[in-house]
This record gives C-alpha cells, sequence and structure tokens, in this order.
C-alpha cells in the first residue's frame, strides 16, 4: 500500500440553476487536480445546482436534468483522479441531498446526507427525505468518510464512519456566512476530529446567492484539532492537500495558511461579494443609486465601486430646496474620491407638479408626512426610470435599523433591485465607513484611501424632507434605538428584560410598536446580504398582520 494520498479542494463559486456552467467549473477543477497528481477532487454539497435552491428541487424536470448532467461529467472523466460532486438523487417518491463520487468514469459511492437543517434559513426537511448514513469508500490508498455539512455537526454520523473504516473525513458544504461563523465551525469540527481521532477536511462552497453568502474558508483538521490547512475566506480557491500514512493512520502535511479576516473585514467583503455575484448572476453590469450626502448612500456606493468598479456606477443627486449645501457638497466629494459618475436631477418641479394636480382633494388640509413622503416617491420613480433606461439596477441604501423601526417609504427610497447594507444597523455604518477608509484589500475594485469624506461620517444624520430636519427628531438616538433592536430583534428579549438593563419604558415601547408595525415594509424590500444570525426575513418572519404586543 502505498503511503501517500493527495485530495484537492475545489472551494469554487456555483451558481442556482446554471447546470452547464457548474459542470464546466468542476471540470476545469478536476483538470487542475490531474494535472497536480491529486488522486481526489472534493467539491462542495449541491455544487451541480448551486445552492440553496429552495423548491426549484422540487421540480422533477430540474432534478432529472441535473442527475443527467452529474452523470455525463463523471462518466467523462477518466484517467485522473476520483470526483465528489454534491447534486440531488431522486429515487422513486423520495428525493435526496446526495453526494456523487465517481472513479475513472464509473460512479463509486453515493453518500446521502442524513441530518437536514431546518431552522434560520434553512428549509431542508421539507424539500428532501433524510438518507440512511451512508459508509466510507475507497479511493486510492485511502477510504474516505464523507458527513454531508449538517451531518457534521452532531456525533453520529462521522463516529459511524469511524467504527466502519472511514480513514479520512472530507466534509462537502453549502455553509452559509454570518460574522464569526468561521470560529463556531471549528468548533463543531474540532468536536468530530476529537471524538473519531481521524483527520479532517473541510470543504465549503463560496459566493452570494440572493441573500445568502458562502464564505468558503475550506480547513483541515488532523487528530487533536490541529489545523494544518486553511483556505481564504469569500475567495474561489482549488489547493491540492497531501496526506502520509504512518503508524498512527493517515495525516495531513501543513499546506497553504490564508489569515482570516476579523468580523468587520468579513461583513464588508460579504456586502461586497454579495452584490457582485447578485449582479454576475441576474446579468447586470452596472447599478445606480440615489446619493444624497448622507452616510448610507456614501457606503453603498463605495460597495459597489470596490464590487464593480467605479466605471459601472452611477450616483444621482435629487434635490430639493431642502436639501443643504453640505449635502451636496458632500455627495459630490465623495463620489470624486470614487471615481463614481455623478448626475443631478432636481425634484422641486416634479414635487410642484403633484401637489397641484392633489390640491382640489387635499384643500383644507395641513402639511405633514404625506408631503414628505411625495418627495421620496418622486426620488423612487426618477431613479426608476434611469434604471429602466440604461438598465442599470438601482441600490437601495436603507441601514437595519431603518428597515426595523419604518424610517423609510415604502415606493420612494426603499424602491431598488438590491441592498447592501440591509442586515447591518446604523451604529456599524458609521464604524464599517471608517474601517473601510482606514483599510484596502485586493479583492476590492474602487480607490484605495479615505473615499468616504469625514464631514459625512460626523455631521448628524438627515433624510432633508422638511427645513432642518434630523433622524432623531423621530427616533431615539442611533446608539440607544440599536442597542434596543439588538435586544428586541437579535436576542428577542422581553420589554421587562430591557427596562431591567436601563432603557426608557416609553422609548422601548415605542420602538417595539415601529418594530411590529413596519413588518408589512419589509415584506416587500429588496433582497440584501446576511451578514447576521437574525436578518429580516431569512431568519426572523412574522406576520403582517398582529394585534399581540409585549407588556410591562
Amino acid at each position: 500500500m502505498t503511503d501517500r494520498f493527495r485530495l484537492t479542494i475545489g472551494q469554487l463559486n456555483a451558481t442556482v440553476g446554471d447546470l452547464d456552467g457548474n459542470a464546466a467549473r468542476a471540470r476545469d477543477a478536476w483538470e487542475q487536480a490531474r494535472d497536480a497528481g491529486a488522486d481526489m477532487l472534493a467539491l462542495p454539497e449541491m455544487f451541480i445546482t448551486g445552492y440553496q435552491t429552495q423548491d426549484l428541487v422540487l421540480k422533477p424536470a430540474f432534478t432529472a436534468q441535473a442527475e443527467d448532467a452529474i452523470m455525463a461529467l463523471g462518466m467523462s472523466l477518466t484517467g485522473g483522479p476520483a470526483i465528489g460532486i454534491g447534486g440531488p438523487w431522486r429515487d422513486g417518491g423520495r428525493l435526496y441531498n446526495a453526494w456523487w463520487v465517481f472513479r475513472d468514469g464509473a460512479l463509486v459511492a453515493r453518500v446521502l446526507k442524513h441530518h437536514l437543517p431546518y431552522k434560520q434559513l434553512f428549509d431542508e426537511l421539507r424539500l428532501f427525505d433524510s438518507g440512511p448514513i451512508s459508509g466510507p469508500y475507497p479511493v486510492g490508498a485511502a477510504r474516505i468518510g464523507s458527513p454531508i455539512c449538517e451531518d457534521s455537526w452532531y456525533p453520529d454520523v462521522a463516529e459511524t464512519l469511524a467504527e466502519t473504516g472511514a480513514e479520512i473525513l472530507v466534509v462537502p458544504n453549502g455553509s452559509p456566512y454570518h460574522r464569526d461563523k468561521l470560529d463556531l465551525r471549528m468548533g463543531h469540527m474540532v468536536g468530530r476530529v476529537v471524538e473519531t481521532g481521524l483527520p479532517l477536511v473541510y470543504v465549503n462552497m463560496v459566493g452570494g446567492q440572493d441573500d445568502q453568502l458562502y464564505d468558503g474558508a475550506s480547513f483541515v483538521l488532523n487528530p487533536g484539532g490541529h489545523k494544518v490547512v486553511q483556505l481564504p475566506a469569500f475567495q474561489e480557491a482549488v489547493v491540492h492537500v497531501d496526506f502520509t500514512h504512518g503508524p498512527d493512520g493517515w495525516r495531513a502535511e501543513p499546506g497553504v495558511m490564508e489569515p482570516q479576516p476579523d468580523a468587520w473585514e468579513q461583513d464588508y467583503h460579504a456586502m461586497m461579494l454579495g452584490l457582485r455575484d447578485y449582479l454576475r448572476k441576474s446579468g447586470f453590469r452596472k447599478v445606480l443609486l440615489g446619493m444624497s450626502g448622507g452616510i448610507d448612500s456614501a457606503l453603498v456606493a463605495t460597495i459597489a465601486c470596490d464590487a464593480i468598479g467605479p466605471e459601472n456606477v452611477r450616483c444621482v443627486m435629487l434635490p430639493s430646496e431642502y436639501t443643504s449645501q453640505a449635502s451636496l457638497e458632500d455627495a459630490a466629494d465623495c463620489a470624486t474620491r470614487l471615481g463614481a459618475r455623478l448626475d443631478t436631477v432636481r425634484i422641486d418641479g416634479a414635487r410642484d407638479a403633484v401637489g397641484g394636480a392633489l390640491a382640489h382633494l387635499m384643500e383644507g388640509t395641513s402639511p405633514d408626512i404625506t408631503e414628505e413622503n411625495i418627495q421620496s416617491r418622486l426620488r423612487g420613480v426618477m431613479l426608476m426610470a434611469l434604471s429602466n433606461k440604461f438598465n442599470e439596477m438601482l441600490l437601495t441604501t436603507g441601514n437595519k435599523s431603518e428597515v426595523a423601526v419604518g424610517y423609510a417609504t415604502i415606493y420612494g427610497d426603499m424602491a431598488g433591485g438590491y441592498n447592501p447594507i440591509k442586515d447591518l444597523y446604523k451604529t456599524r455604518v458609521f464604524e464599517t465607513c471608517r474601517w473601510r477608509n482606514a483599510n484596502y484589500r485586493d479583492w476590492m475594485m474602487g480607490a484605495p484611501g479615505e473615499v468616504i469624506p469625514q464631514r459625512i461620517i460626523t455631521k448628524p444624520p438627515s433624510a432633508e424632507l422638511r427645513p432642518d430636519q434630523r433622524d432623531d427628531d423621530s427616533l431615539p438616538p442611533y446608539e440607544v434605538l440599536d442597542a434596543i433592536l439588538d435586544g428586541l430583534v437579535e436576542q428577542d428579549l422581553s420589554l421587562a428584560d430591557l427596562v431591567a438593563r436601563g432603557f426608557d419604558a416609553d422609548t422601548v415601547r415605542q420602538v417595539e410598536k415601529l418594530l411590529y408595525v413596519s413588518e408589512w415594509k419589509r415584506y416587500q424590500a429588496a433582497p440584501g446580504p446576511r451578514i447576521s444570525t437574525r436578518a429580516f426575513w431569512l431568519d426572523r418572519r412574522y406576520p403582517l398582520v398582529n394585534r399581540w404586543r409585549d407588556r410591562l
């Protein structure tokens, strides 16, 4: 028996529904593995279909074509390494999340997912059937066991594989990102290694799919929980890992060890990649956004420039007489620093025309939020017109604090196709701007340096829909608002819990009321990247009509 085994990790970006494209990416990675003399290529969970497919996988025509694509690919790969690739398998009336293993053109194993996730953003329990625990399979000199994603978060599958002769655990994953997810995964995988005494290879998908992000960050652990290989986060990679066999079994040799980013860089990269992939996979090359001179639109413009390059970003200033000179200057300054186009369209005339058209119906009433919302909705109309005319996706710019309490106008500033900062609270918006000004990475396509002017970061936020308006006229200061929202949304605390922590009772009641009555707005909001564990829609789903309120 040979004492060496080479495994190639294919940390790749699949596109949901692109069966031919995903198969081509798999073939390219296999050729790289073959040229490197690898014994096996390991690709992520459900790679042939992309992940997550949601209810698309319930269509028999889709799953049949996916199976055909896997079989055609696997049977054509001869004279080189084995390949493990994820995809669906329908057996009679049952549908499985499977990992297909081919060697020299023949199917040698079909591993079925046993534990089906159904919490947070997952819904696999209603899509797939639970398969029996599959046994190990031989590849070259090694016997491989493959718990699929969720199967590796529990002891039973890995222990069964070890007891039935597995020598290396290769775990294919479609593990979505949230802040500090790497540490959470690592803890579970160390547990499997300690329990089984086997080395473990964690192969994760990378890329954006709708609201979800897959951060890659694949790794290899030796017995004892020692990490010897770490792939980069949020970037594709094809990496070869060598194992040697000794008296204590197989051990991975030390290899690439990419540094892992901190939470601020993780979130920024996730938001940037989410936007980049949403555009690329939807067929858009350019974006536009309303540039107000405020911090939210400045950050969205920066993320967009980093995602697709400033030459593909159009910023549009839509001022009225309520727009301050400082906002005009700040918007121009930021766009110039970014290198993005800035156009100006005044809304005064259109607003006055709408007001005149409605005057006979509104006669005798006093101006209120209605007139303010007309301004916001006119901006939405004009931005959508530009989007339609020039095939540029409109980005919305509302942060999580505003989305939470409805401090945004439906069909106005909420109009658009994607919101890069949807899951970022306002206080984190400020800190993220400071981070981006101080940090530049080679995966950014925008300009380096201080691209967001300090005055944008330090001035009091305002919607500028009436004279001298400030956000804190209507809302608690953002540091208070975000702390209360963190309790209500992220931790599901009661009002009494929050008051016990020192928050004013009336303020807590106000924020909770705004949170619940704004659910209908969130239902119609644009998608955006999930970066927390309680993203609206994916992780937190509430009824639109809801009369329950907590009591103090």
